[in-house]
């Protein structure tokens, strides 16, 4: 491979969408990366103009993703997109994802990664037949709070782990805004486009895959309810669950999307038999540790010697200067694009690079999906397996 950026595709993420510019500013931020063509909306209209508008040749803005697919092979190898990112509601995640990795282009995608726990399956088995890299923006494990206490956890220092306390709570959805139309709300209180998760499928899972990052340890069991408040709701706005862990580890999972007020507020507390520690996005760059025999510790995140390596790799300023969502995005497209560049060069990627969610992560996610709506279904099971 040339000594060049790496190009990327893009379907969806057109200039009406919001989380396609927070991709593309991550991406664009390690100056590794450069936008080269994209089908940004089903309109179109919006697609073109939205290609426009992010100085794309006409020639490069297409109608719909297989047209891009098909005409970016038509390229020659040192014209067409390395890899391409999928920012739609979740039932248009999977095609496109196969689409691209069926002619040789890497895949970055966001959660949940497909519609259904079969399509998930699928794409996990051809990512290990066609040996490319998929990537999922799971971002909360992406910040370097999150890898300096994962990293903490690993060596030990809170002892032997016994209880997690995770929750995300957000307030935008206590009324029926999907009702209006021209939000996000539409597509994800939709069975038909979100899946059978709203809000544990929506951010749910990122408090589920936060707990399971940090840790290291799986969930076994689950028992849960999921509650629909906005009456007429079609879909759930509210979820809760206990959790076991490997290891006897137990959890409290609270995910909703009705706590009148709140923002965006993920806050992970995990203890040991020798100490615990709390991380809130919110306040991103602080990590608070908690001892039984000395006093507390409050970490602030910063380019210092008192962090992991881990930590360190995922560092971009000083303590003091904050680092948040889009650096946290930054940070796996950062590690997904040493990862291609690795392989383009026919070199093994090894070590830090590797830190980003995968499809496995992605399969993972609908499975705990698929187990939270089967044990808040049961009225006779107290506890659910894992659904595989």
């Amino acid at each position: 491979m040339k000594n060049r950026k790496l190009r990327m595709g893009m379907v969806g993420g057109g200039s009406d969408a919001f989380i396609g510019a927070i991709h593309r500013r991550a991406a664009f931020m390690d100056n590794q990366i450069e936008l080269v063509c994209g089908c940004f909306s089903i309109n179109p209209e919006i697609s073109k103009s939205s290609g426009l508008s992010y100085f794309l040749p006409e020639d490069r803005i297409y109608n719909n993703y297989k047209e891009m697919f098909d005409h970016e092979m038509e390229l020659p190898e040192d014209e067409r997109m390395d890899f391409v990112t999928i920012v739609t509601p979740n039932r248009f995640h999977f095609e496109p994802a196969m689409m691209a990795l069926e002619r040789g282009f890497h895949v970055v995608v966001d959660k949940p990664m497909t519609f259904s726990l079969e399509e998930a399956k699928l794409l996990q088995k051809k990512v290990k037949e066609t040996g490319l890299v998929l990537a999922l923006t799971h971002v909360y494990s992406a910040f370097p709070a999150v890898k300096e206490a994962k990293a903490r956890i690993a060596r030990g220092e809170l002892g032997m782990l016994r209880r997690v306390y995770v929750e995300y709570s957000q307030g935008w959805l206590s009324h029926r805004i999907e009702l209006n139309g021209g939000n996000n709300a539409v597509w994800r209180t939709d069975p038909k486009s979100s899946g059978k998760g709203g809000c544990v499928g929506d951010i749910g899972t990122h408090a589920w895959h936060l707990s399971e990052y940090i840790t290291g340890l799986k969930v076994q069991e689950v028992c849960a309810e999921l509650s629909t408040f906005a009456p007429g709701r079609p879909i759930d706005d509210d979820a809760a669950a206990f959790l076991h862990y490997e290891n006897g580890v137990k959890g409290v999972l609270t995910a909703t999307q009705v706590a009148t007020g709140e923002a965006n507020n993920i806050r992970i507390r995990i203890y040991g038999d020798e100490g615990g520690l709390e991380w809130r996005q919110m306040e991103p760059n602080t990590l608070t540790l908690k001892w039984g025999n000395r006093p507390e510790e409050i970490l602030q995140i910063g380019n210092n010697g008192f962090l992991s390596k881990e930590a360190l790799w995922n560092v971009r300023t000083p303590a003091g200067h904050p680092e948040g969502f889009i650096e946290a995005f930054a940070n796996i497209y950062h590690n997904f694009s040493l990862t291609v560049r690795a392989m383009k060069n026919g070199q093994k990627p090894e070590g830090d690079c590797l830190d980003f969610p995968t499809v496995d992560d992605g399969v993972r996610g609908l499975q705990f999906i698929e187990t939270m709506v089967a044990a808040s279904n049961d009225n006779v099971n107290k506890w659910h397996k894992w659904v595989e």
